[in-house]
């Protein structure tokens, strides 16, 4: 995720973050106090827990302030305290490794990482900037192996004015990057495969494997899906509108069954300039004006690229935007393969992509469309999966239904098909076909009635239960005045939990109908300002701001990473673990924290439990406290990890691990 230090409190917004939704429908949060206003917490918790979570377990509004909760929590470590610092910080007990840094060799003949001597043919063989998603991919292929596999990771976005010497801020970069600067940056964006092993305890990279390779923005890849050839699609350099050169913004992601990595587009708005206006054809002007203002493209980038590469020029290339926004399915046991962006999973700023087989074999994909008072969806392919026949899958998610989620103040969830000729989905109303509803999934989720959400993030299915987890980072933009809610400005952020119905095999993913509850509401419950709920013996290190990215470890638990604390909560980002059910539900616990002016992302454990990596993503991405001005290559306000006065902050990926080996939080 793009830091959310811009967004959350100061008037200084991120266009990204920006509410451009112009939907009627009722806000969540005027949802969340319709159904709560009826409600007593208490016995919300036990009702949606399903009989799963003891009295104990239940969400309150009245914490008991413990030093170092451990109530009956199954997590045993010592929690890390609430700070901020240069560095990282995890458990007494717990090791950490930095396993491989932005500029590291990934790729034969690569040159060492020089910040000084910076080249595109050097960054095109290392590993790229700000690591986001990462995957753990057992070698060999499906053989569950915790100490050798694949890392896959996605480089979101650049931070000039720390890559470089000599800028300002990002405006100023955007102003005076060179071409070469700009080419640099490209290659640092898109996402990496190498290979690593655990040896002796320690983590290592094998930058001879043969499955090494990078992804950034100019790598060639298809389009498919029924939005594929459409006019839409279709620029001066692709006129079939089926391959596009790169993917943009890569941010959360996910893992099939059959063993492909999706890798999601996110805030791709902020890298297109000039002006729609000027392209010159009226009919293109008339069909992509609306689409451009409601996806966020407004023409003001926040980067050079315009300066040098026609494709981002909306005067030039007014259809290139249409072409990200996309999940991007590829597979990294196959270097020689091309990544493909799936447009049956529709167009907007996509978080991740979390998949699950259904009850019945369909393959459910969820994803949430991160920027305030946006919307969660979910694809159902019409096939079946194989497991017995690999290539029989590799096409499944092009065909299928894709849908919307509206909830209602009972605690029902509907979900509402976004399918070309049903409802509002019309010629009359703009979509002249089904690639038209895909292209603009946002506009599609307006017209159907779909329920904005407080931007809506990373997604996680808890299999014991069939629980579909949703983080809801924040939303403070929001006024609702004369509504009875204590958060009217979600400053905090929640976490929504979603319950499909069981059917005869697991759960029914596939159903039109789920119910809906809430698993916390974040904040300090020590503040009554907040109006934060958790287990009563959440300590006073254990309360978490701004929910981001999630995962769920082997045995069940829900690991969540921040994105925005240090401005809400004046606090470093940090990785709070919790049980799901039992006495320990919502009783969160810090993990690990991060430096100054970083985030974390991308929780991912070995198939074993043993190792958890992350990413260490934007580290010294600030207002300086030191110069009281934008932390800078030059004056960075921290250097971690290298500590090097010639080296800047560099974004990692950190592996954990306890002294000794075992199960991670046990």
């Amino acid at each position: 995720m793009q830091p959310d230090h811009d967004v959350v409190i100061s008037a200084n917004l991120e266009q990204n973050d920006l509410r451009i939704n112009p939907s009627p429908q009722p806000d969540f949060q005027e949802i969340l106090a319709a159904r709560y206003a009826r409600r007593d917490w208490l016995k919300s918790t036990l009702a949606t827990g399903l009989g799963l979570a003891s009295a104990t377990a239940a969400t309150t509004s009245t914490p008991t302030r413990a030093a170092d909760s451990s109530g009956e929590s199954t997590l045993k470590f010592t929690e890390v305290s609430h700070g901020i610092d240069q560095t990282t910080h995890a458990p007494p007990g717990y090791l950490t490794q930095v396993v491989i840094k932005w500029g590291d060799p990934i790729l034969p003949n690569t040159p060492p990482f020089d910040p000084a001597k910076l080249t595109v043919a050097g960054q095109l063989g290392q590993f790229g900037y700000n690591n986001d998603f990462l995957a753990f991919m057992p070698l060999p292929a499906g053989s569950g192996n915790s100490t050798r596999g694949l890392l896959c990771a996605n480089h979101e976005y650049t931070v000039p004015y720390l890559m470089f010497s000599g800028y300002a801020d990002k405006m100023d970069a955007a102003k005076r990057l060179t071409a070469d600067q700009v080419a640099i940056e490209q290659a640092a964006h898109g996402h990496s495969v190498v290979e690593i092993q655990r040896q002796n305890g320690v983590w290592r990279i094998n930058t001879a494997s043969p499955y090494n390779r990078r992804l950034t923005a100019t790598t060639e890849m298809l389009l498919s899906g029924p939005a594929a050839g459409n006019v839409r699609l279709q620029t001066h350099a692709d006129p079939t509108g089926t391959r596009v050169l790169g993917t943009l913004n890569n941010c959360a992601g996910g893992v099939t069954p059959w063993g492909t990595v999706l890798t999601c587009e996110e805030n791709f708005d902020s890298y297109f300039g000039g002006k729609l206006a000027d392209c010159g054809d009226e009919e293109i002007i008339a069909r992509e004006k609306l689409a451009q203002l409601r996806i966020g493209i407004k023409g003001e980038t926040d980067f050079a690229w315009s300066r040098f590469h026609d494709r981002f020029c909306l005067d030039k290339e007014p259809r290139e935007p249409n072409r990200f926004g996309w999940v991007v399915e590829y597979d990294p046991y196959n270097p020689a393969s091309v990544p493909i962006k799936r447009t049956a999973l529709g167009r907007c700023k996509h978080e991740g992509c979390t998949v699950v087989v259904s009850h019945d074999g369909h393959v459910v994909a969820y994803t949430g469309d991160d920027s305030r008072g946006e919307y969660l969806y979910r694809f159902v392919t019409k096939e079946k999966y194989n497991p017995a026949d690999p290539a029989a899958n590799q096409h499944l998610l092009d065909e299928g239904t894709l849908s919307v989620a509206k909830l209602t103040a009972d605690g029902k969830l509907r979900w509402l098909p976004l399918v070309h000729g049903s409802g509002s989905l019309t010629a009359d109303n703009g979509f002249d076909s089904q690639a038209d509803v895909l292209i603009n999934a946002r506009l599609a989720g307006d017209a159907v009635g779909a329920t904005p959400l407080d931007r809506p993030e990373d997604i996680e299915i808890h299999s014991p239960t069939g629980r579909v987890f949703v983080m809801l980072t924040n939303n403070a933009s929001r006024t609702l005045a004369g509504v009875a809610n204590p958060r009217v400005k979600n400053v905090h952020g929640h976490i929504l939990e979603l319950h499909p119905p069981t059917a005869e095999g697991g759960f029914n993913h596939t159903a039109d109908e789920y119910a809906w509850d809430l698993f916390l509401l974040a904040g300090d419950p020590g503040n009554p300002e907040h109006g934060a709920k958790y287990h009563p013996d959440v300590s006073a290190n254990g309360w978490l701001s701004c929910p981001d990215n999630c995962a769920i470890d082997p045995q069940g638990r829900l690991w969540i990473s921040t994105d925005g604390a240090p401005y809400t909560a004046k606090m470093a980002d940090g990785i709070y673990a919790t049980d799901i059910t039992g006495p320990g539900r919502a009783l969160t616990r810090m993990f690990f924290r991060a430096p100054t002016g970083a985030e974390l992302t991308g929780t991912c454990f070995t198939p074993d439990g043993n190792t958890l990596f992350v990413s260490v993503q934007h580290p010294g991405d600030e207002e300086s406290p030191q110069r009281m001005a934008r932390s800078t290559f030059d004056e960075p306000s921290t250097r971690w990890p290298d500590f090097d006065p010639a080296i800047p902050p560099r974004p990692s990926v950190v592996a954990i691990c306890k002294e000794g080996n075992g199960m991670i939080g046990n």
